[in-house]
């Protein structure tokens, strides 16, 4: 990983043995080197000593998005730290460290492949590394819907072991002894059991294979025990099994996809046909085809999107990465020459998966529907592959339409709806009238290769049913502000931009057409009046001004009179001037500038003003001290309502309507931290931070 200004790292899972205070045994650190220089070399198995600088985990939180806090509660990392100094090795990896050997393989398997992007896909496949694989590549693979090959998953570890217990079943009734000893299939069923134990923990003992063996091991022990249980009473009883192992695995997509997959599979009668090859291609092309259509709706429950290429793309991909690269990748550990033939596996499916992921509809994207319309979806998705007449089977796609074609809800015309999103340090604000919708900046970049649009924002407006934006407002050129721009703009169809970006910045060469952002523009949409504040033309003209006074300022006013104002990074000589050119720019909402600094937020802009609330956009426990307390304590002196994204999450807000809502509030968990509330009532001490999560 990379951490700020380019400083190269490690982020890894540590498990603490002792330290001089009592601290969490499971915790996710970082370690850099200095920007140009090297990292320490750290190596899976040793053990080391440090001084580290700790915090609870907190993740940012919007509607509909990953729930990382949840992930580190399930992998027990309580804590998250980056290494500030007095690193000392104190013991070398084990030989007998199954990390280390695993370790030693990917770094000969690096050395042996040179295409990265192969390497990747065979280190995921052999060893479960899944991070191998870089950002585009997980991009294509969950666009063209192969996603769940490319990572050891229940399918490598069942095929596994059913290719063991084949070859074991062989040889065991070739001895007559042997057979009268213990029957050859009872010996191959545990034996297969044994290769997907085996192949679990030579794959890094992910959760998708723990949940598989489990799974197993169930239907073995049923199976041995003589219990001929219905297909739906078996597959329940291996899903209590998984579920008393390991509780929190409800909680994760991938296990009810997995058990929804066999479950299909089972109900509707796939691998029942005999017959030859044909019937047997058949059967193939048949159980495919179930999997794809009776998974969809959960698919759409989880990710929001529906690969259209996706059955074309697995008919090529299953039986190629199945039957041919994990094997050969598997193999490669004890013949590395195998690893050259895996990797023309390789080029072969990536050829014919880029083929399909640039075709324009490749991908289908859908808002978030309702509970009512997912239940819906599902039972839907059921009947069209249940073996019943074709009349009941019917009704199933009556009963997808709600899920297939949701209606996200709107303001009506003459309101606005604003949704401040969870960026982190930086600022992104989604407004959005009856049939329109603005997106004002576009949060920070994280890392060389990640960045608050593609992680944050396109997935939050697919989500929220905005699939274009009629206007981006970029209000200046600070990366905490314009990070995130460039993902957007590649994902999503923009109509206009607007910005105070000087000539020839790299993002003005990606968007057309292009406006600066000016006092005096406006223009109404469904009845709300946009206008810009600020900055004046004359600014444009100035030379040494700093980036935060070119901040563009937005207010937002409805048919009824009630407005929000947006004001990037002005600061109060910034602020004095708007008020000096707009003496009275009342709003019940602020977004406060430039994140709540020391130098922004004036008495005399918030008595203008007199907003209900404000809204302070900042990372959790941020370097900069954002907000800062004397703005807090002017806040408070004038009674108005704050709150920020580390305690609050996204905040939605709708004109007219007396209150707002806050993300972390409307899905608070036992797992999620609680920060102290900077609002009027409870203001709370804010520390700085030193380093930002890489």
């Amino acid at each position: 990983t990379q951490g700020q200004g380019g400083a190269p790292g490690w982020r890894f899972a540590f498990e603490l043995e002792a330290s001089e205070v009592p601290l969490p045994r499971g915790m996710m650190l970082s370690v850099f080197g200095e920007p140009g220089g090297a990292a320490a070399a750290l190596r899976a198995g040793e053990r080391w000593q440090w001084v580290v600088r700790l915090k609870r985990p907190h993740a940012l939180m919007n509607p509909h998005a990953f729930d990382y806090e949840l992930w580190m509660f399930e992998q027990d990392l309580r804590a998250t730290g980056v290494v500030r100094g007095g690193m000392r090795r104190l013991t070398p990896s084990p030989w007998w460290s199954l990390d280390g050997w695993r370790q030693r393989l990917r770094e000969a398997l690096n050395r042996r492949i040179v295409d990265t992007g192969s390497a990747g896909v065979l280190a995921a496949l052999s060893l479960g590394d899944q991070n191998a694989i870089g950002k585009a590549d997980w991009v294509l693979f969950r666009n063209v819907g192969v996603a769940h090959l490319l990572a050891v998953s229940g399918t490598h570890v069942t095929m596994f072991a059913w290719a063991a217990q084949f070859l074991v079943g062989r040889l065991w009734r070739r001895s007559a002894k042997l057979c009268l000893w213990c029957p050859a299939p009872l010996v191959a069923l545990w034996c297969g059991v044994a290769a997907a134990l085996a192949y679990a923990l030579f794959s890094g003992w992910g959760v998708p294979s723990q949940r598989t063996l489990w799974m197993l091991a169930t239907l073995a022990l049923l199976r041995t025990l003589g219990l001929r249980w219905p297909w739906a009473m078996s597959l329940l009883a291996a899903g209590v099994v998984v579920t008393v192992v390991d509780p929190w695995a409800i909680a994760q997509a991938g296990f009810w996809l997995s058990f929804a997959a066999v479950g299909l599979l089972m109900a509707s009668g796939a691998g029942t046909t005999e017959g030859g090859w044909r019937a047997a291609l058949r059967e193939g092309l048949r159980s495919q085809w179930v999997a794809t259509l009776g998974l969809a709706p959960l698919s759409l429950l989880f990710f929001q999107q529906i690969s259209v290429v996706g059955l074309a793309a697995n008919l090529l991909a299953i039986p190629l990465v199945t039957f041919v690269v994990a094997p050969l990748a598997l193999l490669g550990a004890l013949a590395p020459p195998l690893w050259l033939l895996a990797e023309w596996g390789v080029r072969l499916l990536m050829a014919w998966l880029r083929l399909l992921g640039a075709m324009p509809w490749a991908v289908w994207h859908l808002p978030v529907a309702p509970g009512w319309a997912q239940g819906s979806g599902l039972a839907g998705g059921l009947l069209l592959v249940l073996p019943l007449p074709w009349r009941l089977r019917l009704c199933g796609l009556a009963m997808l339409v709600p899920l297939l074609w949701p209606a996200p809800p709107r303001p009506g015309a003459g309101g606005f709806e604003l949704l401040a999103a969870d960026v982190g340090q930086g600022t992104a604000v989604l407004v959005r009238t009856a049939g329109h919708a603005l997106l004002f900046d576009a949060g920070p970049q994280f890392g060389p290769e990640s960045d608050a649009g593609e992680r944050v924002l396109v997935p939050l407006l697919r989500a929220e049913g905005t699939m274009r934006l009629d206007a981006l407002v970029l209000s200046h050129r600070d990366m905490d502000h314009v990070g995130g721009a460039a993902s957007v703009l590649r994902s999503l169809p923009v109509a206009r931009l607007l910005s105070s970006l000087e000539d020839g910045h790299p993002l003005l060469s990606t968007a057309e057409p292009h406006e600066r952002c000016m006092d005096g523009q406006r223009w109404w949409w469904d009845g709300v009046e946009f206008e810009m504040l600020a900055p004046p033309a004359s600014q444009y003209a100035q030379a040494g001004l700093r980036s935060n006074a070119m901040s563009c300022v937005l207010r937002v006013v409805d048919a009824a009179g009630h407005a929000a104002l947006l004001t990037g990074d002005i600061e109060s000589p910034q602020e004095a001037a708007l008020l000096a050119r707009h003496p009275a720019p009342q709003a019940e909402l602020l977004m406060a500038p430039h994140h709540g600094s020391r130098t922004s937020s004036s008495e005399a802009l918030l008595r203008a003003v007199a907003p209900r609330l404000v809204v302070v956009q900042a990372g959790y426990r941020n370097r900069f001290g954002h907000p800062a307390l004397p703005v807090l304590a002017r806040y408070q002196a004038l009674g108005i309502a704050v709150r920020s994204s580390p305690a609050c999450g996204a905040l939605r807000w709708r004109s007219g309507e007396p209150g707002w809502t806050c993300q972390r509030e409307l899905a608070r968990r036992y797992w999620h931290g609680q920060p102290q509330v900077e609002d009027g009532a409870a203001m709370g001490p804010v520390q700085p931070e030193d380093e930002a999560p890489p």
